[in-house]
């Protein structure tokens, strides 16, 4: 009798190296039905960044008349934990339990966190912006409250995202970390994008009541979603818990990391990359809903868009890497992408032309994932072999550093130029000089590529870059 299901499973599976980037890392020891239902918290972490990033910014600017500056500063106050990710990563490497357990009690914690966080934030947001009969609050009760709710997504995520990393490069060969880590970055991807799509349409006739079912079914969904994503992940391991070994202080770790060759430079490339690449973030939807007359679904579609950029862009630098390309040279033309990009939502504000804009959030997007698996792989492959957890924690705490203060200072140019001119909705004006600086920094870092590619650092001889980089003392 025909077997359809396993005709179907061997269909999908013979699919799935050739659509899904980075699916040929999967084994008969760790299958990819594995890897994908690990990958699910990157799913809840994207829903979190659509959520802070794509949905609430502009709910908070558009609907609920939140200034912008105090939106940046809140959707920044979550990068407060970002340099602390490498810290994160390192402990968890040397993490010593009863059961020998090192990454799931903090992947844990970090659900917990993610869940309070949004369980408190729809109440505090409508209290911040005195919304019915909050309006008689005082003022600092929706501040503090609000701050709170977002300082607790914001750990939650990095501690989740961090350790989950980790533990997916635990469960494969040391040669096929990179190609885990990038199949665990293309699931984030793809689900900011559902999240994306399912937001927009949840709130494209917004109350606050929807507001609040939205954001608590979201914590709902975080913690059943990573629960199903840890069953059975790590292995008991009694010996590692009886018998812990010796554990290496961070910043000896830190030390031998950045003096490989031109490490220290690979991440001021990454920080002002990301930072032109991400400063209009909070501020693409209230400009889209402003200046173009934008519904929140239809701004919330941006997300889907800059996402789906983002997901072509990592799978062509997946294919472009693999068959020898150099990483920074990948990083180099993201950076290119995005100076066009950026300068096309300058033009659809003159042209008041929502096709232009989506056009260039797209563009946007496919740069960026260019840029950020360039980067990625250009990071890993410069560290020692045996600090790739830490490579991995170094690269995501520069890069979303750079992003919180690029966030925090876009809103507060956006403001001031508001508070000096009086330009009211419909202006582009407070928005402009914030983009304009986007193409600037994106324009530093392909200058300080350039200058890594001429000293003969690309990424492509780990080794050889961390030998001589200890030899020369840098």
């Amino acid at each position: 009798m025909f077997n359809y299901r396993r005709f179907a499973l061997g269909k999908i599976a013979g699919m799935s190296s050739r659509f899904l980037p980075f699916a040929d890392v999967a084994s008969d020891e760790v299958p990819l039905s594995r890897l994908l239902r690990l990958s699910l918290f990157q799913v809840t972490v994207g829903m979190a960044l659509v959520l802070l990033v794509g949905t609430l910014n502009r709910v908070m600017i558009v609907e609920l008349r939140v200034p912008a500056t105090l939106v940046g500063v809140m959707l920044a106050l979550p990068l407060v934990f970002a340099p602390l990710r490498a810290l994160i990563g390192h402990k968890s490497d040397n993490y010593v339990s009863a059961l020998g357990l090192r990454r799931i009690p903090y992947i844990f914690k970090g659900t917990m966190l993610q869940f309070g966080g949004f369980a408190i934030m729809p109440f505090a947001l409508l209290v911040l912006s005195g919304y019915g009969e909050a309006i008689d609050a005082p003022r600092w009760i929706g501040l503090s409250s609000a701050a709170l709710a977002f300082l607790l997504v914001g750990a939650g995520v990095h501690i989740v995202q961090t350790v989950g990393l980790a533990l997916a490069t635990d469960l494969v060969p040391e040669e096929d970390q990179p190609k885990v880590v990038g199949l665990m970055y293309v699931m984030l991807l793809l689900g900011m994008i559902v999240s994306a799509f399912v937001f927009g349409r949840l709130l494209q006739d917004y109350t606050p009541g929807r507001l609040v079912q939205v954001i608590q079914g979201s914590a709902v969904v975080t913690v059943v979603l990573n629960g199903v994503a840890l069953w059975k992940q790590e292995a008991r391991d009694r010996v590692r818990g009886q018998a812990p070994q010796r554990v290496v202080a961070f910043r000896t770790a830190w030390r031998r990391l950045t003096q490989g060759r031109g490490m220290i430079r690979l991440l001021a490339v990454i920080a002002c990359g990301t930072a032109g690449f991400g400063m209009a973030d909070v501020l693409l939807e209230p400009f889209g809903g402003q200046v173009l007359g934008l519904s929140v679904g239809r701004t919330t579609d941006l997300t889907v868009a800059l996402a789906t950029g983002s997901l072509v862009g990592f799978g062509l630098a997946s294919r472009w890497i693999g068959r020898g390309g150099r990483p920074l040279g990948v990083a180099q033309l993201g950076a290119v992408c995005g100076v066009p990009a950026f300068g096309l939502v300058i033009v659809s504000a003159f042209a008041g032309s929502a096709g232009i804009f989506y056009l260039a959030t797209l563009l946007a997007g496919f740069g960026a994932g260019l840029f950020s698996h360039g980067t990625l792989t250009a990071t890993m492959r410069a560290a020692p072999r045996d600090q790739i957890g830490l490579a991995l924690g170094a690269w995501g705490a520069v890069q979303t550093t750079a992003a919180g203060l690029a966030i925090a200072v876009g809103g507060v140019i956006r403001d001031a130029i508001v508070v000096e001119t009086g330009a009211g909705t419909g202006s582009a004006l407070p928005y402009i000089p914030v983009f304009s600086l986007e193409i600037a920094l994106l324009v530093l870092a392909l200058a300080l590529s350039l200058h890594l590619l001429r000293a003969g650092v690309d990424g492509t001889d780990a080794e050889a870059n961390s030998m001589l980089g200890v030899a020369a003392g840098r």
